[in-house]
């Protein structure tokens, strides 16, 4: 809870010292902010803490935990948009100010106990995300993009609340803990509209994370976004969905999962493979890690097809390692598009020549991207893998590997053209924040790929 009022009153602060013009102060108190809320979150672990605001909030070892790691990856972002926001608008502090409150929705929906606070967490999240997708006011992409993202956010939240009016009606509440006492207390005579809101949701979901048929939204805001939003769209808000998801599918809907999982069965088939199959024509390289993150929806459902013990546990890896391995993905990417005015693979030809360090860490993020052993990404995909053997999901994690082995092709493409083609280009050059988070996120990617214990045993 602390986390989140520090959250609300950053944003505020970081808005006035902008009105006050103070440019140089906005990315060291948005960080030290964040800091501040990342140390009040830790300690709340393992606090037992109760439902709080009338069974409104939850903040758990659930919630701790992804209110952590969604904070984590916004301060790795924010420490990229050192000159970033600059180069778009004048007014900086708005930037900050939105992606906060964007955060500040984020907490609200990882540690929601009621189907309203959901709601709410949601559309505090969403409503800033139209306006960051459309920060470049003079760029047709980006205005293209936060209208997409605008209509189709509403048409999927349209969804998702006729579905919770569809729980009310059938449960006569918004409460986690009352639903499934209902769900627990009437094993066989459900009222028929129950399940129907089931469905609405999961489909309200599916359009929130990007899972495929309900993907077709994602390519085009991705695309035109500004690079650094895209960053925190595809990190943070993911992290944040499935957070969700799975918090109430886990609390409430488990004993029915013979009703559900076959319907979200064949939608993690299917984003699996849409996602990567067409991630493997893509020529341009930010178009294709827009496709790699639709695939790896299709891992994260994982958690939630296999629905266990472990799944809390499994996801948390996955999206943290994803996070990671995208953040180092899209920071290298902005460096190369300043440089050539290209996203296309071939504006990476010779960079493991100009720029060892660039090509190392890009290097790392494509292997974590790909599962290959000894890094983070690896270990997601045994946790993923292993929590649907437990549930004897054998067919499932057949398709996923050989999902994972066409991953494998359009990962190492970029790996082909930094290290083995050649081309004339001058050596980039990036600030020392850059340096920080590519460093550091390799650094953690490939401990958490040797020493996974250190966050697999935290559920």
């Amino acid at each position: 809870m602390n986390s989140l009022i520090v959250v609300s009153i950053l944003a505020l602060v970081v808005l006035y010292l902008g009105l006050f013009k103070a440019k140089n102060a906005l990315l060291p108190v948005s960080v030290l902010g964040l800091v501040a809320a990342l140390v009040l979150a830790v300690c709340e672990w393992n606090s037992g803490a109760a439902p709080i605001f009338s069974g409104m909030m939850h903040f758990d070892n659930f919630a701790v935990a992804f209110t952590s790691l969604t904070v984590v990856s916004t301060i790795l972002i924010l420490l990229l948009s050192k000159q970033y926001f600059e180069k778009i608008s004048e007014n900086v502090a708005e930037y900050y100010t939105i992606i906060l409150f964007a955060l500040a929705g984020i907490i609200i929906m990882v540690s929601y106990h009621n189907l309203s606070m959901l709601f709410v967490g949601l559309e505090i999240m969403s409503v800033s995300l139209y306006i960051l997708a459309g920060i470049k006011k003079r760029d047709f992409a980006s205005n293209e993009a936060s209208l997409k993202y605008f209509l189709m956010g509403a048409f999927s939240t349209g969804f998702l609340l006729f579905g919770i009016a569809l729980l009310y009606g059938a449960s006569h509440s918004f409460d986690l803990s009352v639903i499934a006492k209902y769900v627990t207390d009437h094993p066989e005579g459900l009222n028929p509209i129950f399940y129907a809101g089931i469905v609405l949701i999961m489909v309200g979901m599916c359009f929130k994370v990007g899972a495929a048929p309900f993907h077709f939204w994602v390519p085009d805001v991705y695309e035109g976004s500004p690079t650094l939003i895209t960053t925190f769209m595809a990190t943070v808000v993911k992290t944040a969905g499935f957070a969700a998801f799975l918090r109430l599918f886990s609390i409430c809907f488990a004993p029915l999962s013979d009703f559900w999982m076959p319907t979200l069965l064949a939608i993690t088939i299917i984003t699996l493979f849409i996602g990567n199959i067409t991630a493997l024509f893509q020529d341009n390289f930010k178009r294709m890690l827009t496709y790699s993150s639709v695939s790896h929806a299709g891992y994260m459902l994982f958690a939630i097809v296999a629905l266990g013990a472990t799944s809390s546990n499994a996801i948390f890896v996955y999206t943290a390692a994803y996070s990671l391995a995208s953040i180092i993905a899209f920071a290298v990417l902005i460096l190369v598009k300043e440089q050539t005015g290209s996203e296309n693979f071939d504006s990476f030809n010779g960079l493991g020549k100009k720029n060892p360090f660039l090509a190392l860490v890009v290097t790392v993020s494509m292997l974590s991207f790909a599962g290959i052993p000894l890094t983070a990404g690896f270990i997601g995909k045994f946790f993923m893998f292993s929590s649907a053997l437990q549930e004897y999901h054998i067919w499932l994690v057949v398709l996923a590997i050989i999902n994972a082995i066409i991953s494998i092709f359009y990962y190492f493409r970029v790996i082909v053209a930094m290290y083995f083609k050649d081309a004339e280009r001058k050596e980039l050059v990036s600030n020392g924040y850059f340096k920080l988070v590519l460093g550091a996120s390799a650094i953690i990617t490939v401990v958490l790929g040797v020493y996974p214990s250190l966050i697999t045993d935290l559920f």
